[in-house]
């Protein structure tokens, strides 16, 4: 059943759905538009405001550059390798390999989300290895586990809120994580979407005459054996594991301390670190480190050149009020119990042009908290919902996507036709334990 659907929406995506970098620059046009259309905003003002965004993501995008990067060089070790692989024989059929990868990319993505996109894709070509299965679906099996992120140990929203001197701490004081990411509500939705996502990734499995596999020799390691020459001074210290185990070690004895006796918790900075520590650990020789980098930085073009387009969209949205009248309008038909609802789907639609959690959240919050208060919604519940919604349309996003996609190399196209099933589905389930559970 779900085979007949998902094959025309794959050829349609296929068709129509242009590279990132396209959908990027259409995007960033529309939104100019309709902030000069439905906000005082002048042209001119909008350009400004969107030349002066342009940068705001840089550090972040740096930030998601070496989790690219420093994912790729790990698991390029050879003993990554040689565990993903063992890990990906458990699998011994395509629908298994479907299920293990979503289950894993969700469980990591609740750890930390950028943990789970390079996981989920790794591990995915570790399966493909394994595996002869349809490698889009695969892929797009991995990519999905993404959703769970903003339900995790990592959610931006929930973290947040129960933070102290957060911006809306006057309004609603400190809402602890026992409130958001471990209430009932909560634990009962990421355990459905546990059963339900899987499962619906295993239906879209096209009949084996219609799956289209990958080449496994582009799935191969790269490493690059060591010259036969006589080795000058400076080679040797180049190929010489010395160097580079010792700064591994180093580096991870500090994250150690951060963990361990610094009692730290996992963030993107930390997880960049554990990989490229344990990436040159086990690497050891710079000759080695710098060849997979070689490698590892071939996938972060789409990344260098659409992060700033997606900030200056970000800008135009917060920046001239757009953004605030899309969430103002659901939350005017709300009620006290559809409110998470109306919150869900306006997070969703935002989502698209402001691509970050924590910065969506600073545009809807000033809207959700007075409606939660005036229709006495529970707070803790609503800030969820739009956390879920932040989370729900990553499925659609090219730009969550990137990542992904550069390790797997794919493009949007290849995938989307499956995500916007996923989409759906998971929509349903995600609105309806907010609303009724």
């Amino acid at each position: 059943m779900l085979n007949r659907i998902t094959r025309p929406l794959s050829s349609a995506v296929e068709r129509y759905l242009p590279d990132p970098f396209v959908f990027v620059i259409i995007l960033t046009l529309f939104v100019m538009f309709m902030a000069t259309l439905f906000t005082p905003t002048t042209p001119i003002e909008t350009i400004q405001i969107w030349g002066a965004g342009l940068w705001n993501l840089l550090t972040f995008a740096m930030q998601m550059l070496l989790v690219l990067i420093a994912g790729f060089m790990l698991a390029n070790t050879p003993i990554c390798g040689k565990f993903l692989n063992r890990l990906a024989k458990l699998a011994t059929s395509p629908s298994q390999a479907i299920l293990l990868v979503t289950l894993i990319s969700m469980l990591a993505s609740w750890l930390n989300w950028g943990f789970g996109l390079v996981i989920g894709a790794l591990f995915a070509k570790a399966l493909a290895r394994q595996i002869k299965v349809d490698y889009r679906v695969l892929i797009a099996s991995a990519y999905s586990g993404f959703i769970v992120w903003h339900g995790g140990l990592a959610g931006s929203v929930p973290l947040a809120v129960a933070s102290e001197g957060h911006f809306a701490e006057s309004q609603i004081g400190i809402i602890a994580t026992e409130q958001t990411i471990f209430s009932y509500f909560n634990l009962i939705l990421l355990a459905v979407m546990m059963v339900v996502l899987p499962l619906l990734n295993r239906a879209m499995l096209p009949p084996d005459n219609e799956q289209v596999f990958v080449d496994k020799n582009k799935l191969q390691s790269t490493q690059k054996a060591a010259p036969k020459h006589t080795l000058t001074p400076a080679e040797r210290l180049e190929h010489s594991p010395v160097l580079g185990g010792l700064i591994g070690l180093i580096g991870c004895g500090y994250l150690g301390y951060y963990f361990l006796v610094g009692n730290g918790g996992l963030n993107l900075n930390i997880i960049i670190a554990l990989f490229l520590f344990l990436a040159i650990l086990l690497h050891g020789s710079a000759t080695q480190i710098l060849n997979s980098l070689q490698d590892a930085i071939k996938g972060g073009a789409g990344i260098v050149i659409q992060f700033p387009f997606y900030a200056g969209i970000m800008a135009i949205m917060v920046q001239t009020g757009l953004a605030e009248q899309i969430s103002a309008g659901f939350v005017s038909i709300s009620s006290a119990q559809s409110l998470p609802f109306w919150s869900f789907l306006s997070a969703g639609l935002v989502n698209i042009f402001v691509p970050s959690g924590g910065g969506q959240w600073a545009v809807q919050a000033p809207i959700v908290i007075p409606a939660a208060q005036a229709l006495e919604a529970d707070i803790a519940r609503v800030a969820m919902a739009v956390a879920w919604g932040d989370a729900w349309t990553n499925l659609i996003q090219p730009f969550w996507a990137l990542p992904v996609l550069a390790i797997a190399g794919l493009k949007a196209r290849d995938i989307m036709g499956f995500c916007l099933l996923q989409l759906v589905v998971t929509g349903i389930v995600i609105a309806t334990v907010l609303t009724f559970v």
